[in-house]
């Protein structure tokens, strides 16, 4: 008859097996099971595509928005994109907007000189589950290489979609404002321009402002083409209309460093310009007085001997107007 040590032995055995099985089956296929739920918050949409191991990767739903749980399916993956507004900005300041490097679109205008462009791009995605299916065929499952030379999928945070916008977005937006601002002389857009360029017109006329024209209507201008162009743009090269409710804000246009700096020596000269001929007005202004005065003296003799006694000190008691010496006694 067997021990009862040895009836234990197999039971033993049997719960190491079990408990082997359970970590390596169990638990993966646990994962599975509470990974196989997915929502969205209210500021992202989801798309999600098949990912077992015996399934395709097509797209297997579209999540809106602030959904509650949802089964996705075992090992399916969900690509979350951006559901409202999102801003691209172009600037030489850091930390503005869903750029992730600091920089201008520099592009000349009509007359050859290199003007920095920073404005502001607004946009939201379509969420139209079909145009959103479309998005993903395209843009979700191929990576794109940011600012900081790592490679990321559009959906993969901020940095993938910040990727996106560098490689696919930026190059219709510097596109357009060359398009735009090649139809601008440069002083048209920047009033100060005028000062440095060849011109034909004397100082007087510059300080007058002949040259300095209000530029508000041409940069209101060029922002209104490009809010027409851009849209139509972006959809015939992104392929579809993927954004929607875009608008483009033009903030600033900058002159290049060194014609900058000319405008600043000029504006300074012109500064110049300016105080002496307001000198020379001074000047004249005195002299006019001063005729006038005198010939007033010379119709009335006497009312200038009445300022000249008022101009005399303060305790004068005889004044000798006929002396030679001019002889003033005062007070002792």
């Amino acid at each position: 008859m067997p021990s009862p040590q040895r009836l234990r032995a197999p039971s033993r055995r049997t719960a190491i097996v079990l408990a082997v099985v359970l970590v390596v089956v169990g638990i993966p296929v646990l994962n599975a099971l509470f990974g196989g739920f997915e929502r969205t918050g209210g500021g992202e949409v989801a798309v999600v595509r098949n990912g077992g191991f015996f399934d395709n990767n097509r797209i297997r739903q579209v999540i809106d928005p602030g959904s509650g749980r949802k089964w996705i399916g075992l090992y399916s993956k969900a690509h979350k994109y951006p559901a409202q507004q999102r801003f691209y900005t172009i600037t030489s300041k850091a930390s503005k907007g869903d750029e992730s490097g600091v920089d201008v679109v520099t592009v000349p205008s009509a007359d050859g000189v290199n003007m920095g462009i920073e404005g502001t791009l607004y946009f939201t995605l379509n969420l139209d589950h079909k145009t959103l299916r479309s998005f993903d065929d395209k843009y979700g499952t191929r990576k794109f290489t940011g600012a900081d030379g790592k490679a990321r999928y559009a959906w993969e945070g901020d940095e993938g979609w910040s990727a996106w916008l560098d490689q696919i977005l930026r190059p219709v937006i510097d596109n357009d404002l060359r398009s735009q601002i090649n139809s601008f002389r440069c002083s048209e857009l920047v009033s100060s321009c005028a000062l440095v360029q060849n011109t034909s017109a004397n100082v007087n006329t510059i300080l007058k402002g002949a040259q300095a024209q209000s530029n508000n209507a041409n940069i209101a201008k060029v922002q209104r083409a490009i809010n027409t162009s851009l849209a139509a743009d972006l959809t015939s090269t992104l392929g579809g209309n993927f954004l929607t409710n875009i608008h483009f804000n033009l903030v600033r246009v900058t002159l290049p460093t060194q014609v900058q700096d000319a405008v600043d020596r000029a504006q300074a000269a012109f500064a110049q310009v300016s105080e002496a001929q307001a000198k020379v007005a001074s000047a004249r202004a005195e002299a006019a007085a001063n005729k006038a005065r005198q010939d007033g003296y010379n119709k009335c003799p006497t009312c200038a001997r009445i300022e000249e006694l008022k101009a005399l000190p303060q305790g004068i008691t005889v004044y000798a107007p006929g002396n030679p010496n001019g002889a003033l006694f005062g007070n002792k």
